[in-house]
Order: C-alpha cells, then structure tokens, then sequence
C-alpha cells in the first residue's frame, strides 16, 4: 500500500509525495551565541545553523562536534536541547524529499577558529565562510532550511533565553 505525505519546500509550497520517495535523515544542528552574535552557516543564497546529516556510525553528540567544525572551524560543546522534531521538506534545489529528524542545540564555544577549509566537497559547492550576524539583525537575512524565517527567530530567541537569561 501507498502512502501518501505532504512535504513543504523553503516557500512555504506544499508537495503530495509517495512515502517511499522520501529519504531519512537524522540531522543535529548547533546555535552559538556569543556578545549578542549569532555564528551561522553561509548557504546558498542564505544562511542555515551549523550542522547537517548523520552518518550511521555517529552518535548525536558526534555528528553535532563535526558537522559545527566542518561548517566554521570551532570546536564545540552541547549545552540544551532547544528544539527536537520532524521536517518533511522537499529540497528544490538538490530535487529530494527528506523525513529529516531534526535535534538543534545551544552550544558553547571550546576552541578552533572560523575557517571554511574544512567545509566537504558537496558543502563546498554552496557554502562559504560562517559569520557572525548580529541578533538584532535577523529580520534582514533568509534561512535556508527547513524551519524557514519565522522557526530559526523563534530557535534563536530560546538560545538567547538560555544564554542571558531573558
């Protein structure tokens, strides 16, 4: 038996898919905060928090650790889980459907410096240096993920509540 899903894209487009279509993915995210800065993922035409896929082998923990340095270069630690849930989402651009697990934790810097050399060949084709965004900011820049504008603020503003206390 078929089953059918509805997957969105980043537009907010919905897309009536066969389940089977759809490809699992585990993915664990990081939000570093630090002087009222936000370090996020240069992407495509956007940003995104560092992180992305696990691999089979990896724990939480781990994937978060590489995928953090991959993307910018720091070495970090998990603090709070802020937000834990499933994303169908169809990608137009690399024209997939994923059930994406999402995990995105506060984290707190540990060592490194920013650098994209260690970005993967596949990450090197759409993404260039992190950088620091001031959270006052936010309303300026796109997200390109699957939480889109409105659920990264959100995202951030539990980070910033877990940071500083407000």
């Amino acid at each position: 038996m078929k089953k059918q899903v509805v997957c969105h894209d980043m537009a907010g487009r919905l897309y009536k898919v066969d389940s089977k279509k759809l490809i699992f993915r585990p993915s664990i995210y990081g939000i570093l905060i630090e002087k009222n800065k936000i370090l996020l993922s240069k992407q495509f035409d956007g940003y995104d928090f560092p992180g992305g896929g696990a691999y089979i082998h990896e724990t939480i923990e781990e994937t978060l650790k590489r995928e953090f340095w991959e993307e910018t270069g720091f070495i970090v630690k998990s603090k709070k889980v802020i937000y834990a849930g499933t994303s169908l989402w169809y990608s137009t651009i690399r024209k997939k459907y994923w059930n994406c697990q999402l995990i995105y934790f506060s984290v707190k810097k540990i060592g490194g410096k920013l650098s994209k050399e260690n970005l993967d060949d596949e990450e090197k084709k759409y993404a260039d240096l992190a950088e620091w965004i001031n959270i006052k900011n936010l309303n300026k820049i796109k997200f390109y993920n699957t939480l889109g504008n409105k659920g990264s603020i959100k995202l951030i503003k539990e980070a910033v509540k877990i940071k500083y206390g407000k």
